[in-house]
């Protein structure tokens, strides 16, 4: 009888000393630009739980605003311009409240084009549509061949004040109904949502949201990255291994309870899919459009995006689940200098799955 080397578990389950930086799977171009920003070591402990109290955590939801936006404001300082797409602002009002869309358009392209509603992340409560990380990225999507619509939803924290559950839901539903309407003014064909992060919650909820309403036949399909969808995180299923495995690869675990109590204060809705996704039942899923759910080797949430997907799988929707190595949460949005091939894959994946549903 031979005996090999002891399997060790990847990331901090076989090695709790490892960061970002020094776990042998990171992308060694992704270490470098956050060895450069000094965002490779452990985050430091996060003093606040989830019952600090209403004030004290919306306080704290406008601090994390500043410090994301700041780290997004540097990452995209160096991006070249993308020519040939031109620039829009329409708005559509819901509740008296005026919605901003961001209209990206290819410059001498025959249409119709497909339209992809693009969703930013910010755990629903945080980051703007008008963050230079995201305008370039739907830049970058529209150069693609792509009529792209970035929704400047009303986060649950942060600057802007507080709007929780459902109100940011019920936001992009109104702003991909109004698109749907104008298909024809717009040069579109059919609507593909996408998103990333908390956007990709917001993403995959309007699907369930759609389809309980009975207007599903207005998204074709949806295209989640790196989805933040379970809602519970304080005694997370033990299966979903990546919660231990890459805690504070630069996301720490313990955030996200604090966002999820500012977007759904008290977990009123925590067994609500349009509010958690997670926690949908196939019969809240059957009939759903094809969706791609991409997640990425080194982020925390990454296993709560691949059970998604096996959920959809069970339920009989088209799905594909896709892991792209070596990166952190939402790696193939922040590093497009550094990463070109990486950024230029994640481009062509959401835009080549919006074209292939071309009726």
């Amino acid at each position: 009888m031979t005996t090999g080397t002891p399997h060790v578990p990847p990331g901090r389950l076989g090695d709790p000393a490892l960061t970002l930086g020094t776990d042998p799977r990171s992308d060694p171009r992704m270490v470098a630009v956050f060895g450069a920003l000094g965002a490779l070591d452990h985050p430091a402990p996060n003093p606040l739980t989830a019952d600090a109290g209403r004030e004290t955590l919306l306080g704290f939801s406008v601090a994390a605003e500043e410090a994301f936006e700041g780290l997004f404001t540097v990452l995209a300082q160096d991006l070249k311009p993308v020519d040939g797409v031109s620039r829009e602002v329409r708005t559509v009002t819901r509740d008296g409240h005026e919605i901003a869309l961001h209209v990206h358009r290819p410059d001498g392209v025959e249409g119709p084009l497909p339209v992809i509603v693009q969703i930013h992340g910010g755990g629903m409560v945080m980051l703007s549509a008008t963050g230079p990380l995201y305008v370039h990225w739907r830049d970058e999507m529209a150069k693609a061949g792509a009529v792209v619509v970035g929704v400047d939803y009303r986060n649950a924290g942060g600057a802007a004040g507080a709007n929780p559950f459902p109100t940011g839901l019920d936001d992009c539903a109104a702003a991909i109904r109004w698109v749907h309407a104008n298909l024809a003014e717009l040069g579109g064909s059919h609507i593909v949502v996408t998103g990333d992060s908390g956007g990709a919650n917001l993403s995959l909820a309007v699907a369930i949201k759609a389809r309980r309403e009975g207007w599903l036949d207005e998204i074709a399909g949806v295209y989640a990255q790196c989805p933040y969808i379970l809602g519970t995180w304080d005694e997370p299923p033990a299966e979903l291994h990546s919660l231990w495995e890459n805690n504070k690869y630069w996301l720490d675990r313990a955030l996200f309870p604090l966002l999820a109590e500012v977007y759904d204060p008290d977990g009123r809705n925590v067994d609500d899919p349009t509010c958690w996704p997670s926690r949908a039942e196939p019969s809240d899923l059957g009939g759903l459009p094809p969706h791609v759910i991409s997640v990425n080797e080194c982020d925390p949430l990454r296993d709560e995006g691949l059970a998604y997907h096996r959920l959809l799988v069970a339920a009989g929707v088209p799905s594909v689940g896709k892991i792209n190595l070596g990166l952190c949460h939402v790696g193939e949005l922040l590093f497009q200098n550094a990463m070109p091939e990486v950024y230029a894959e994640a481009v062509r994946d959401v835009t080549g799955f919006a074209h292939s549903l071309a009726s």
